[in-house]
């Protein structure tokens, strides 16, 4: 076998971030509320965390490196003592992971204090900080999250209130953005006019939660009220709950990858379930891209439901092959090959008694630079596979993402430079198919949203600077960009 330059986490597509909020009309531990929501939403973001309460307008706050259990203890969550609670999961690009970039971000202006969770990215961040910075402003971050928050700070000196000031800023913020903001006296959910990332309301009894997963509400016993819409300010303070449409444009552009990759199955998204969605896009390919097999395996976790869909389209068995190590995080990297494979077989190992002797069908959600696949259709060789046909629950990629999903740029893309036959080859599977651009518009099944699916075709739902790709991705050894 050839040497395989293999990185787990440069090979994967990594999650985004997970925001949350909680505005507390019933006596409710905020603190542990958000806790136990960042846990739902772990998946999100495994890199730092944090939450930030307000206790009549005193804002305390505790931010870290790590697990959301790593970071959180009871004497912590004891010191947490507020009325309204914001809180982030944070994924951040490879090698730009610091304590100082993790959320939520509190500031201190001429107004009070400001804290912003943020999860997305601009494509203009480093532009707008440029402009900032020329003009004096000084950031203790590298993340796109703190020019928002200089935006709203500015602004809001020259208007009567925080909602306000977002409204005012927002035709400058060129990107995606779902926020959650928390001022002295208000939690404020805002998600830009594409929709791109979601944002949602819950209800427990008569306090408020914003976040980004219907899951989330789910673990704390809240009710989901409904999904922000694209360019919304939803307003929640001592007289309840209400919004702001002069930015709304009255269509949604939501990521595709939120029903193939980010979200978790148990997750509600724009009306459409992410379970189903995942089931539907492995029926699609089935009928695509059959192949007589004796059993059909996903690639956890995100491959599984996708192949649960194409055993009952096809009518091949499913079952488990692969097993996931669940206590290593993304982080699990090495410095020599050997210790890379090692790295791997300890993250991914195969069941041989369940694969060994028999045609294969192993289902993945992306395949990006293939050295991923390929390293997984060598393992269930090894284990005795007789076949391996790799079915993939989502077209070639073959453009980059400006709006936080963490696709490079076109050259590291092995969609761009090999025919599908030829990735075929290099990954060493006996066939490989692809999820059609015609179905994958079918799979959020009840979906009431129109989809942001650019890195599949090059079209964005919005202009994309010329010198984005060097805003965005060169960029990124100086202006972090935020996921």
């Amino acid at each position: 076998m050839s040497s395989i330059n293999f990185d787990w986490r440069l090979d994967k597509l990594n999650e985004e971030c997970g925001v949350f909020g909680v505005y507390d009309n019933d006596g409710y531990d905020c603190a542990r509320l958000t806790y136990y929501g960042l846990y739902a939403l772990q998946h999100r973001g495994q890199e730092s965390c944090g939450i930030a309460v307000n206790d009549d307008g005193t804002i305390i706050y505790h931010k870290d490196m790590g697990l959301i259990p790593e970071v959180f203890n009871d004497v912590i969550l004891e010191h947490l003592k507020g009325q309204i609670a914001v809180g982030h999961v944070r994924y951040s690009t490879t090698g730009r992971s610091q304590r100082e970039n993790a959320q939520p971000l509190v500031t201190k202006y001429v107004k009070g204090t400001l804290t912003v969770a943020h999860n997305g990215n601009l494509v203009n961040a480093s532009k707008i900080r440029s402009e900032l910075e020329r003009a004096g402003a000084i950031f203790q971050t590298t993340n796109d999250s703190e020019v928002i928050a200089y935006l709203i700070a500015r602004e809001r000196v020259k208007c009567s209130s925080v909602e306000e000031a977002i409204k005012n800023i927002m035709s400058e913020l060129k990107g995606s953005y779902a926020l959650v903001v928390m001022s002295p006296r208000k939690l404020i959910g805002v998600r830009d006019p594409w929709g791109i990332r979601p944002l949602s309301i819950g209800k427990l009894n008569n306090s408020y939660i914003l976040a980004s997963e219907t899951c989330a509400f789910d673990a704390i016993n809240a009710e989901f009220i409904r999904d922000v819409e694209p360019g919304e300010i939803v307003v929640i303070d001592k007289d309840g709950m209400r919004s702001i449409k002069d930015n709304c444009s009255g269509t949604s552009n939501i990521c595709i990858f939120e029903y193939i990759y980010f979200a978790r199955p148990d997750s509600v998204i724009e009306g459409a379930s992410v379970y189903e969605a995942r089931k539907e896009a492995g029926r699609l390919l089935a009928k695509e891209h059959p192949v007589d097999a004796d059993l059909v395996i996903g690639v956890p976790d995100s491959g599984l439901s996708a192949a649960i869909g194409y055993a009952e389209a096809s009518g091949i068995p499913y079952g488990e092959g692969l097993i996931k190590n669940r206590y290593i995080g993304r982080t699990f990297i090495q410095p020599t090959q050997s210790q890379r494979e090692i790295g791997v077989k300890i993250k991914l190992s195969v069941l041989k008694s369940s694969v060994a002797g028999k045609r294969i069908v192993m289902i993945d959600d992306s395949i990006v630079r293939g050295t991923t696949s390929r390293r997984i259709v060598h393992m269930l060789k090894d284990a005795g596979a007789k076949e391996v046909h790799l079915r993939v629950s989502s077209p070639p990629f073959k453009w980059p993402c400006y709006f936080g999903t963490d696709i490079p740029s076109k050259k590291q893309l092995v969609a761009c430079s090999h025919t599908v036959e030829e990735i075929r080859d290099l990954i060493g599977a006996d066939s490989l198919g692809y999820l059609s651009i015609e179905s994958l518009s079918k799979i959020a099944v009840g979906a009431k949203c129109g989809f942001c699916d650019g890195c599949f075709t090059g079209k964005y739902p919005m202009n994309v600077p010329e010198d984005a790709d060097k805003m965005v991705f060169e960029g990124r050894t100086h202006h972090e960009r935020q996921l």
